[in-house]
């Protein structure tokens, strides 16, 4: 049921940026530099240009100046070749996928797609390279990210979504199922060897969930709280700090200026054998979304940033989430 096709036509290898849009670039600055602790690569009036400590890509989080309402324009995967490149517009092509070549700043060549649930997606294989900034000690503040680790989308139908990312040699880690039965929830799959490059949750859908950068420590996690209190950002935060059943994260999520959500999170495990069994949770068990902790407010599970120009599709799979309304209400 979950069989991954480990020679597939072309070579994804990671999880690598984000194209969002914001009101006011002067905000998502402070915000994610200031408060988060990323690095500023470009700016202009039109966009801004972030990456992460340990990064050598020009970027891995784009925000494009916006007067509409904020939306993610794409998400990004890496290939490994140019060739890679090649095959995937074939692969793509022959599905019926539509596959389009695009101009990107600071990228190499640029391929674009959608998913078969509405996903748009941006590959490339190559970015401007920039000096790390790992052991530049000094510019460690906020959560001190490292990388960006995974994006999570909400997705109409969660299975359609896992069946093509298996096809094209992403590997299943974790998943949510239905108790006693085979109807997928939410699925985790990967290609960089950790739990997840990309997730796919059932919801109205496609939305960007959410994307995560990965911390060196947990007190990163507490100390961008701390952080983000004190300079007058506490209300641009949503859920934890907590741990995750699913994935081990010991977590903290925001929202930005626009209400884009992200992940701050430390503590992964290695999914590289190929025997990796994935994990299965069964839906009623709670642990999985928080091993201890509140339960998320009910907007961590109903909102979310729109694709631009992708229409939103009701969920094939429905079910009321415990969330912490619901909690506190049985609880008083």
């Amino acid at each position: 049921m979950f069989e991954a096709n480990l020679s597939p036509s072309f070579n994804v290898t990671r999880a690598s940026h984000a194209v969002m849009t914001a009101r006011d670039l002067d905000k998502t600055q402070a915000f994610y530099c200031d408060v988060l602790g990323l690095i500023a690569s470009d700016r202009d009036k039109d966009a801004l240009y972030l990456r992460a400590l340990e990064e050598r890509s020009h970027h891995s989080l784009v925000f494009r100046k916006t007067d509409e309402a904020p939306v993610c324009e794409r998400v990004g995967l890496r290939v490994l070749t140019e060739d890679d490149l090649d095959r995937a517009f074939e692969h793509f092509s022959l599905a019926g996928l539509n596959p389009e070549w695009a101009e990107r700043p600071y990228q190499g060549r640029t391929l674009h797609v959608d998913d078969p649930v509405g996903t748009p997606l941006e590959f490339c294989a190559t970015m401007d390279d920039l000096p790390t900034n790992l052991q530049k000690f000094e510019l460690y503040k906020g959560a001190s990210p490292m990388r960006l680790d995974h994006f999570q989308v909400s997705a109409h139908d969660v299975w359609k979504a896992t069946e093509f990312y298996l096809s094209i040699g992403f590997r299943l880690t974790e998943f949510t199922a239905t108790d006693g039965k085979d109807e997928i929830w939410a699925s985790w799959l990967q290609r960089k060897g950790n739990p997840h490059d990309v997730v796919f949750s059932s919801g109205r859908g496609p939305r960007l969930h959410h994307f995560a950068y990965g911390v060196p420590e947990i007190r990163d996690v507490v100390h961008v709280c701390d952080v983000a209190g004190s300079m007058g950002f506490g209300h641009h935060f949503e859920r934890g700090p907590g741990r995750h059943g699913i994935g081990n994260a010991f977590f903290v999520y925001f929202r930005d200026p626009d209400g884009h959500r992200v992940e701050l999170f430390n503590a992964h495990y290695q999914a590289i054998d190929i025997n990796h069994t994935p994990l299965r949770w069964d839906l009623s068990n709670t642990r999985r979304s928080q091993l201890w902790g509140l339960p998320a407010p009910a907007r961590w599970f109903y909102e979310a940033s729109e694709f631009a120009g992708k229409p939103v599709h009701e969920p094939v799979l429905k079910a009321d989430p415990v969330t912490l309304e619901t909690f506190l209400a049985k609880q008083f």
